[in-house]
C-alpha cells in the first residue's frame, strides 16, 4: 500500500518520563563575592549541549539537555550552575533517521527546556543570588548550525 512506511499524520511524540540526571551549584568565592557586588549586573555565560541515546528495544530514546551557567562579578567567579535534565521519549514508528534526529535534537529539548530553566533559576536564587532570567533557546537554529557535526543515532551497547 502506498505510504505504508510513513508515520501516521496524527502520530504524537510521547514523553514517558522526565528527571534530573545531575545538578551542581557552587559559589567558590562566597561570601566575599557578595561584598564585591557593586550593583552592576554579573557577566553571565551559558552553555548548551544535547545528548541522545537509544534505549533497549529501540523505540524509546533518552534525551539529555545540559545547561551550564557561569557568572562573574568584577572578574571573579560568582557562581557555576550545571544541570543535566533528561527525558525518555517514544518516537512515532516508521520515521526516517533525519526526522528522528530533528525530533530528538529540536522538539525533545524544547519540551524539556522550561523545566530545566526553572530548576536552574531556583538553584541560583536559593544560592543567594538575585533572580536570573534564562532566555528561550532556538533549538532549530542550534541544530541547523551543527547538523554537519551530528552523528547518527546510536543503538544501545551490544546492539546493531
Amino acid at each position: 500500500m502506498p505510504g505504508q512506511n510513513q508515520p501516521a499524520a496524527n502520530a504524537v511524540l510521547g514523553v514517558q518520563f522526565q528527571y534530573i540526571k545531575d545538578l551542581s551549584f557552587e559559589s567558590p568565592n562566597a561570601p566575599q563575592i557578595f561584598a564585591t557586588a557593586s550593583g552592576a549586573p554579573p557577566a553571565i555565560e551559558m552553555g548548551v549541549n544535547i545528548a541522545t541515546k537509544r534505549m533497549e528495544g529501540g523505540a524509546t530514546h533518552e534525551v539529555v539537555l545540559m545547561l551550564k551557567l557561569d557568572a562573574k562579578i568584577a572578574g571573579k567567579t560568582a557562581l557555576i550552575a550545571e544541570l543535566a535534565y533528561a527525558g525518555l521519549f517514544a518516537l512515532p514508528p516508521g520515521l526516517p533517521e533525519e526526522s528522528q534526529k530533528r525530533l530528538l535534537l529540536i522538539e525533545c529539548p524544547f519540551l524539556l527546556f522550561p523545566f530545566a530553566r526553572a530548576i536552574l533559576a531556583n538553584a541560583v536564587r536559593e544560592g543567594g543570588f538575585p533572580q536570573i532570567l534564562i532566555h528561550p533557546i532556538d533549538f532549530a537554529a542550534l541544530y541547523d548550525a551543527n547538523k554537519d557535526n551530528i552523528s547518527p543515532i546510536a543503538a544501545p551497547a551490544g546492539h546493531a
